[in-house]
């Protein structure tokens, strides 16, 4: 309840205080990334396996159809899309979908119906929690994208070792949910900082 209470009333402060920034980083995409939308949405799996459209700031090329996998350098992510991506501005518009209950300050990442569909057994147990802007695995794979570029086939990288490692850390906040450690997630995020979580460093 503590959670629930928290994400609602910080997601409706962040977007009264940060309404500004909102309003700036609109304005530049459509300057810089004219012939596209200023918001980029897309269809995600949320507690219980229910979809729901998840909002961001675009940062590629319209009509790129390339991979959910994206990698550091990519042509398809633009100058400023790349600027917003390193600082997460794109994920600011993502405060409305925790405002509305889709997602979580923190916890899992929201992934697309095709990752969500190969979990099974125990690990379908991350299902249980809500998505979350950031979250223990987010931190570990902060620079996911420059990992994936150092690799010759990123997806099958993603797919054996990035993916399973993330339900396994998933898991491990399902089962030892802690407040304090939501909070101190949120300001390692914010502040680009590291933390010691089940014995590693992320």
């Amino acid at each position: 309840m503590l959670k629930w209470i928290f994400d609602r009333v910080m997601a409706l402060i962040g977007l009264l205080v940060l309404w500004p920034v909102l309003l700036v980083v609109a304005v530049l995409i459509k300057i810089k990334m004219p012939g596209g939308p200023v918001i980029f949405k897309q269809r995600r799996v949320g507690r219980g396996g229910r979809l729901f459209t998840m909002y961001k700031f675009r940062s590629m090329t319209v009509g790129h159809g390339g991979s959910s996998v994206s990698v550091a350098g990519e042509s398809r992510i633009t100058p400023l899309g790349h600027v917003l991506r390193k600082y997460k501005l794109d994920e600011l518009p993502e405060l409305w979908n925790v405002l509305v209950g889709d997602m979580s300050f923190v916890g899992p990442r929201p992934d697309v119906p095709g990752y969500a569909d190969r979990l099974t057994g125990r690990d379908r147990d991350v299902l249980r929690l809500r998505p979350g802007i950031t979250g223990p695995a987010s931190l570990k794979y902060r620079d996911e994208e420059e990992m994936l570029a150092k690799v010759t086939d990123p997806q099958q990288y993603n797919d054996e070792v990035i993916f399973p490692d993330k339900v396994r850390i998933n898991l491990f906040y399902l089962d030892n949910y802690s407040f304090i450690k939501d909070i101190k997630m949120i300001f390692c995020t914010v502040l680009g900082r590291r933390m010691e979580y089940n014995g590693e460093m992320i």
